[in-house]
């Protein structure tokens, strides 16, 4: 009796062994609802795969969820035998991005956009994770509570990753108990704007309640990032004089957002990021600046800063790399946002600075709204809802525009996954190598196509978006969110089985 028991204890880590083999080769059916292929345990196969420190040949074992291998050349394919090999020759295999600013506006303004649609739509752009912003759902997310209804909102309904940033309001700036149980629920940091920001529940702070804020963030080894507008009082009076210019003209609305509004509020902002320095009151917090649109006197504050120690980053848009004053038409009021879209020079100016390292990272700011709130028939840029909209896009807009600055695969992962991975405290993201999160997109960078109504579009109103009607290159082929394939040519996984992420 007693041989026999110990035979079957010495059979135990072979028949685990089975059956863990089997459920990698015959996955369970909830399993194969959230992804396009049925294996847990397969290779992706590429010429050219992005590494952090090089272009490879070779392959990506992924395993439940993660990178178990990462094989130059072909001596891996002898490992191979029992499992998937999915082989995209040419095509580029890269980290996916990570989109640190996105308005899905879910819960409460659900036909804006919403999870579903929002994350659809950063599937088929190659976006693995997302951070969403805590306006302009409804209500904005500025307390434990609505933190939990944001969350409660993204269970089952999103098909990538999705972070939540909380809101830093005068309401909740000086209550220390509050910032806490916001962060504590796992709010991966704070977002304020020095301005209005057009949602009621959501008003403006000032240095002393970002100060206040930093204070709280250093514990938390968090960040707090900050729409940097302030009004002056003698400039943007034009938005409230009726007639003082013709309403739909873009140069009648930029000159209502003057780039001294930005440099007015950098400067501000610098009085107080001196305190995330080493030895500093606020140590292990850090400032980040939200799209920046002055490539000028704005970013000369941001590098100065930088060089002083202090702890602070700076993020630009594709909308203000691809777009220009000058050539925006009259009465396309898709291109309205703020800040706003500023003259050619100044593009210009943007692209060197984000290629030589002076501005870190790439965000969509994808901001919808109903095609109503745009004003389509009038035109009228003073009146109509600002916010590009952007989402699905932001790698074959970076990549079209930034050819002719030669930027490299290694640049766009720095852009838009590596360091968006560490702004988000999100350690096991943003790289293709062992033991981070198996989060891979596949592009093909040759390919052309045109943005038009025979292009499939996940987003809720393709028809609000800038892009329309562009000729883009670098086509998203697949993506994998966990060792999930939740995106492959125009086809999504039945299920969306994305990971609410709360910082712990």
């Amino acid at each position: 009796m007693e041989s026999g028991k110990l035979r079957f204890l010495a059979l135990l880590p072979i028949l685990a062994s089975l059956v863990l083999l089997y459920f990698d080769i015959f996955p369970q059916d909830f399993r194969i609802k959230c992804s396009l292929i049925q294996h847990r345990h397969y290779w992706i196969a590429s010429k050219r795969i992005i590494t952090p420190n090089a272009i490879v040949s070779g392959a990506v074992e992924v395993k439940r969820g993660k990178i178990i291998a990462v094989v130059e050349g072909d001596n891996w394919r002898g490992n191979a035998w029992s499992h998937q090999i999915i082989d995209y020759g040419e095509a580029v295999v890269m980290p996916g991005l990570i989109d640190v600013h996105a308005h899905l506006d879910d819960p409460g303004r659900t036909e804006w956009e919403g999870f579903p649609s929002g994350t659809r739509a950063a599937a088929a752009g190659g976006i693995t994770t997302l951070i969403d912003m805590p306006l302009n759902s409804d209500p904005s997310t500025i307390s434990e509570e609505t933190l939990k209804l944001k969350t409660k909102a993204a269970q089952g309904r999103i098909f990538v990753d999705v972070g939540f940033w909380g809101g830093l309001v005068p309401e909740n700036a000086f209550n220390t108990t509050a910032l806490k149980r916001l962060l504590d629920a796992g709010a991966l940091g704070l977002k304020s704007f020095m301005c209005p920001s057009g949602i009621n529940d959501f008003p403006m702070t000032n240095s002393s309640h970002i100060k206040e804020g930093l204070s709280v963030l250093a514990n938390y080894k968090r960040p707090l990032l900050v729409h940097a507008e302030v009004q002056q009082d003698a400039e943007g009076d034009l938005e409230m004089i009726d007639n003082a210019g013709n309403p739909r003209s873009y140069s009648t609305y930029l000159k209502t957002r003057p780039a001294s509004w930005e440099e007015a509020a950098i400067r501000e902002l610098v009085t107080v990021t001196k305190n995330t320095r080493t030895g500093g009151p606020a140590e292990g917090a850090h400032l980040h600046i939200v799209h920046l649109a002055d490539a000028r006197s704005s970013l000369q504050l941001i590098k100065e800063a930088k060089n002083s120690g202090d702890s602070i980053s700076v993020e630009t848009c594709p909308h203000y790399l691809a777009f220009s004053a000058e050539e925006i038409p009259d009465g396309d009021t898709r291109f309205k946002c703020a800040p706003p879209i500023r003259d050619a020079d100044n593009k210009e100016q943007l692209w060197a600075a984000l290629l030589d390292g002076d501005i870190d990272m790439l965000s969509s700011d994808h901001s919808p709204s109903v095609p109503e709130l745009k004003l389509f028939n009038e035109g009228d840029f003073l009146k109509a809802w600002g916010g590009i909209s952007s989402l699905q896009f932001v790698l074959p807009v970076t990549w079209s525009y930034g050819r002719k600055y030669n930027i490299s695969f290694h640049q766009l992962v720095s852009l838009w996954s590596e360091k968006p991975a560490k702004l988000a405290g999100q350690d096991l993201k943003g790289a293709i190598a062992v033991g981070n999160f198996a989060d891979i997109m596949v592009w093909d960078p040759e390919v052309e196509f045109e943005l038009d109504d025979n292009h499939p579009v996940y987003l809720k109103h393709p028809s609000i978006s800038a892009y329309m009607g562009s000729k883009l290159a670098g086509k998203v082929m697949a993506t994998f969110v966990r060792g999930n394939l939740v995106y492959q040519e125009g086809e999504h996984a039945p299920v969306a089985c994305g990971v609410p992420i709360l910082a712990s």
